[in-house]
């Protein structure tokens, strides 16, 4: 137990946090059992470490950070651990990568029963279904989803300012007042393309080759998070590589399910469940037309952030598909979107209609009143058109 708490001290003195995530005040910090879902490297173990320096002494045997990558673990459960972890006087155990511990809902469900005065909070992969596929957890775990970057978050860090997040209706009704308030002192336009290309992934902060270290992120979400979580057989790894890739290269559109089924050697039906694994790895998007929703084959496959275009193809990546994938990646968190009737428009919670467009291009069009104008390469909007970037203030 000593080793486990020099550790935990050596890492909380030294943790790196240049942008206070939001999420720590959105969470209940009351609930006895806490999961932080979240994508390979958006920042899940600095949040705990974040977590642990604001509310105790980096002394204070109260909280104890563990992560289950340690062999230790491979021959004692967590519930024994923390047995012994509470008998020091220990209060919160933040727990990383929890899922590498086999049985780990039971071990989890034993703490929670065993031990009434113990916190327990818990990082996961986005791939976990908490509740659905754990029962013993349902009524008892607290689950949040942690996301990389917002475009907002990304701007405080570089202009040192402290830009709080707007809601949808709020930014849709006085977008030129918010804007007003932001340009004194920033000028979002000129980090904006910054961001698309490597603003999501807070390792952009390490002193490494940016796309090398992406490309090895993707690769652990394919190799462990869906493997290992959904428990594939490795023979089957280059056939979802492949389809991923594939998906990638044709850009935002409309899967033929069947050409891929042919092209990895596999039914139509697992290209669709391999689809929806990727999507729950935060690797894909699949935009479905309103009412419809998986199973069914969606209208669109898009990247889930813009960073990854420039990861898998960095030659060739249209600036309509990256700034579609920037509206799309903004709103998934507290948004449902579907496909509109046109390529470039999107229906927002089923009642906002969204053209994602060029500012110079969208201004030949005809203006339809009913639609919202997201426009790239401007600073400012008016009316019915705003600004693209500033839907990156919705969190």
């Amino acid at each position: 137990m000593e080793a486990f708490f020099r550790t935990h001290a050596y890492l909380v003195e030294h943790v790196a946090a240049p942008v206070r995530r939001t999420l720590m005040d959105e969470i209940d910090w009351s609930d006895r059992l806490i999961g932080i879902k979240g994508t390979r490297g958006v920042g899940k173990t600095t949040f705990l470490l974040q977590f642990a320096k604001e509310h105790f002494d980096t002394q204070d045997r109260q909280c104890l950070y563990v992560n289950m990558n340690n062999f230790y673990f491979q021959d004692r459960g967590i519930a024994d651990f923390a047995g012994d972890f509470v008998n020091y006087g220990g209060r919160v155990l933040l727990i990383d990568q929890v899922f590498k511990q086999t049985d780990w809902s039971q071990e989890l469900r034993k703490c929670y029963d065993l031990y009434p005065d113990l916190k327990i909070v818990f990082t996961g992969s986005s791939v976990m279904r908490l509740k659905e596929e754990n029962p013993e957890l349902n009524g008892i775990v607290k689950s949040y989803n942690l996301r990389g970057f917002s475009f907002r978050e990304y701007l405080n860090l570089k202009t040192n300012n402290n830009f709080h997040a707007y809601s949808l209706n709020d930014i849709l009704s006085n977008h030129e007042r918010i804007i007003k308030e932001i340009l004194p002192t920033a000028r979002p336009q000129a980090h904006f393309q910054d961001y698309i290309h490597h603003g999501f992934y807070p390792f952009f902060l390490e002193h490494r080759n940016f796309s090398e270290n992406l490309l090895k992120t993707m690769n652990m979400m394919t190799e462990v998070d869906i493997l290992l979580i959904k428990q594939i057989e490795l023979k089957y790894l280059t056939k979802i590589k492949k389809l991923f890739y594939q998906l990638a290269e044709q850009g935002p559109k409309a899967p033929n399910i069947s050409q891929l089924a042919t092209d990895i050697e596999t039914s139509r039906a697992t290209v669709m469940n391999y689809i929806k694994y990727l999507t729950d790895a935060r690797l894909l998007n699949m935009i479905y037309p309103y009412g419809e929703d998986f199973p069914k084959k969606p209208s669109k496959v898009m990247l889930h952030n813009s960073n990854l275009l420039y990861a898998i193809y960095p030659i060739h990546v249209e600036k309509q598909t990256a700034m579609e994938t920037f509206f799309v990646n903004s709103l998934w968190k507290d948004h449902t979107v579907n496909q509109a009737s046109k390529d470039s428009f999107y229906l927002v919670d089923g009642d906002k209609k969204f053209c994602i467009c060029d500012a110079k291009s969208e201004a030949k069009q005809r203006k339809d009143p009913d639609t919202i104008y997201a426009r790239y390469n401007t600073e400012v909007g008016k009316d019915n058109q705003i600004p693209l970037w500033l839907l990156g203030f919705l969190y």
